[in-house]
C-alpha cells in the first residue's frame, strides 16, 4: 500500500479524540498498518469507546507497545500542555470533537468547552512545542484538524460545497466546528504553524456511538422498537464509510500542500427515507420477521435549524492526491449492518 511505503517509521503521532468513532479507526489503522508511535489523547466521555483498540490488541498483543493512553480533557490547558510535552510528537491529528447535533441544541456550552475552548489549548501548546523542534523535525511537522461539512450550512437541490465554500454554520455543533477551524487556519497564517484542515461528509461503520442515525436504526430494529425519522425524511447527506474518510485524512496529512484545506466526501447522497429503508431491507434478510422493519418506522417532529442537505465535491483530493473512496453506500451499509447484527446478537 503507498501509505505504508510514504509514512516514516516509528514516527510519533499525537490523536486527539482517539476513543471515538473516526478517532479510534485511526488509531487501529496506524498501529496495524503502520509502524507508528501511537498517543491516543481522550477525555474518556460518555461516547467514548475504546473495546475497539483493545479488539485489536487481543489479537494482536504486540502492538501495545506503540500505544498510549492519556486521560486527558482538552479543556484543561496545563493537561494539555504536559500530554504534548509527554507525546513528543512529529504529527498531531485533532479529531476530538462534541458532535452530535442535537445534544448542542439542548445543551451547547460543552460544545462551546471541547471545541473552541479545547482546540485553542492544543494550538497553544503544540506552537510552543513546534517552536522548539530542531529543522529536521520541524521540516517534518503536520497538524491536521479534522472537520464536518456542516460548517457551509444548507444546500438547496443543487450544488456541492468544496473548499472555497463560505462559512454558514446553522447549529450550536457546526458553529463550534466553525469557530475550531478559524482558530486553525489562524494558528498556521499568525504563527507559521504547518496546519491541514480536512471537512468531511456523513460518516458510517462499524464501532459507531449508537445516537448516530445508522446504529441507532440498527439498535430499534433489531429491538422491535419504533424507528424514528424527523420530519419528512426528505433531509439530505452524502454518506462516507470510515474506513475511506480514514485513508483520506492520511492521505492529506503525508501528502496535502501545509495551509490548505480539503473536502473528503463520499458521493453518495441518500435521503434519510433512503437510508432507514435500505437498513430495513438489509435486516429483513439478515433477520426476518413475520413482518418488515420498515413497518416500525414513525415520523416525528423535526430537529430544530434542521439542514435540507448537504453534498461534497471531492474534486481537489482526488485529483491532487489520487484519493477516492473504495466502498459505495450499499457496500459498506451490508458490512456495517451485519456488523451490529453480530454485535446485538451475541449481547444476547
Amino acid at each position: 500500500m503507498e501509505l505504508i511505503n510514504d509514512f516514516p517509521k516509528k514516527i510519533r503521532v499525537l490523536i486527539t479524540g482517539g476513543a471515538g468513532f473516526i478517532g479510534s479507526a485511526v488509531v487501529r489503522k496506524l498501529l496495524q498498518d503502520l509502524d507508528c508511535i501511537v498517543f491516543n489523547l481522550d477525555k474518556i466521555s460518555y461516547a467514548s469507546d475504546l473495546s475497539s483498540i483493545d479488539y485489536l490488541f487481543n489479537n494482536n498483543k504486540h502492538l501495545q507497545s506503540r500505544y498510549n493512553l492519556l486521560k486527558v480533557d482538552l479543556s484543561n490547558f496545563s493537561k494539555v500542555d504536559e500530554a504534548v510535552k509527554y507525546a513528543d510528537p512529529d504529527f498531531v491529528l485533532h479529531l476530538a470533537a462534541e458532535s452530535h447535533v442535537d445534544r448542542s441544541i439542548t445543551g451547547p456550552k460543552p460544545f462551546i468547552d471541547s471545541n473552541i475552548v479545547g482546540t485553542f489549548n492544543l494550538l497553544e501548546s503544540v506552537r510552543k512545542h513546534y517552536d522548539n523542534l530542531n529543522s529536521g523535525r520541524k521540516e517534518l511537522f503536520r497538524f491536521l484538524h479534522v472537520s464536518t461539512d456542516e460548517v457551509f450550512g444548507s444546500l438547496d437541490d443543487f450544488g456541492s460545497f468544496d473548499e472555497t465554500t463560505k462559512y454558514d454554520p446553522r447549529s450550536p455543533y457546526s458553529a463550534s466546528k466553525a469557530a475550531s477551524d478559524h482558530l486553525v487556519n489562524a494558528w498556521h497564517h499568525t504563527y507559521d504553524l504547518p496546519i491541514l484542515i480536512t471537512n468531511c461528509s456523513n460518516n458510517y461503520g462499524p464501532w459507531q456511538y449508537p445516537e448516530k442515525l445508522i446504529p441507532k436504526v440498527i439498535f430499534n430494529a433489531v429491538n422491535n422498537f419504533e424507528i424514528p425519522i424527523y420530519g419528512n425524511g426528505k433531509n439530505i447527506r452524502d454518506w462516507l464509510y470510515v474506513e475511506d474518510h480514514v485513508n483520506g485524512i492520511l492521505k492529506v496529512l503525508l501528502k496535502g500542500n501545509i495551509g490548505e484545506k480539503y473536502c473528503i466526501g463520499g458521493n453518495q447522497e441518500k435521503t434519510n427515507n433512503e437510508v432507514v429503508s435500505s437498513i430495513c431491507e438489509i435486516l429483513d434478510e439478515l433477520m426476518p420477521k413475520d413482518f418488515s422493519y420498515k413497518n416500525l418506522i414513525v415520523y416525528v417532529k423535526d430537529r430544530l435549524g434542521h439542514d435540507q442537505r448537504y453534498a461534497i465535491n471531492s474534486l481537489k483530493i482526488k485529483s491532487e492526491l489520487a484519493w477516492e473512496p473504495k466502498y459505495s453506500f450499499n457496500e459498506g451499509l451490508l458490512i456495517t449492518v451485519t456488523w451490529y447484527v453480530k454485535k446485538f446478537k451475541a449481547k444476547k
